[in-house]
């Protein structure tokens, strides 16, 4: 059953997928800005706001209470677990999973299977359980196959190599490498900004 709040103009909800997944009483619908591309498959809770611009691939789940911003990109299979706030231009490539408590900014990128983690001591330990996500900073690109342990901060333009493990907090504008990650200086080839090819028609500013 879709659930949407306003018309969600030049939108497409694709057969098989469900926006508006009730999943509490006094749950709210789900907000979409215009033009939205939902593929079969996607599961949006209830609770969950959009800005413009947002697609998904087949098969996304989206919980609720998650808050994403305009121009945002979810690929297949991606698990968004909810009490999630993701920025603007963003693409989540396929196969990623962002647990409770994580915060995106604007411009990042997530290779392929990218994994965040939100608790330190899975099933122990479970007096001291206190669920600690991601915090990733504007302009930052994550190469496909990390994991971001629990916690850790991702400094403003920072680029994470594929296949590193993230156990501690990466400084802006550096790269981590390596497993367990160690830092080292970004080349400048990297310090540009992210930009997609189709974010260039909206973003004016090359360094906004």
């Amino acid at each position: 059953m879709n659930l949407l709040v306003a018309d969600a103009p030049d939108s497409e909800i694709q057969p098989g997928s469900q926006v508006g997944l009730r999943y509490r009483e006094g749950c709210q619908p789900v907000r979409l800005g215009a033009h939205a591309r939902i593929r079969s498959g996607t599961i949006i809770y209830c609770d969950v706001v959009a800005g413009d611009h947002l697609q998904t691939g087949h098969h996304v789940l989206i919980r609720g209470d998650t808050r994403l911003g305009d121009h945002v990109t979810i690929g297949t299979n991606v698990v968004i677990e909810g009490q999630v706030t993701i920025g603007s231009f963003v693409k989540i490539e396929a196969g990623c999973f962002i647990p409770t408590h994580c915060r995106i900014g604007n411009r990042v990128f997530f290779g392929p299977n990218v994994t965040v983690t939100n608790d330190r001591f899975p099933l122990r330990r479970r007096d001291e359980y206190r669920p600690q996500g991601c915090t990733v900073e504007d302009n930052v690109t994550v190469g496909g196959g990390v994991v971001l342990c629990p916690g850790v901060t991702l400094g403003a333009g920072s680029f994470v190599a594929a296949g590193a493990v993230v156990t501690k907090d990466v400084p802006a504008g550096s790269l981590a490498i390596g497993v367990p990650a160690r830092i080292a200086p970004l080349p400048d080839t990297l310090r540009e900004p992210n930009m997609a090819l189709s974010w260039r028609k909206y973003l004016q500013d090359p360094g906004g």
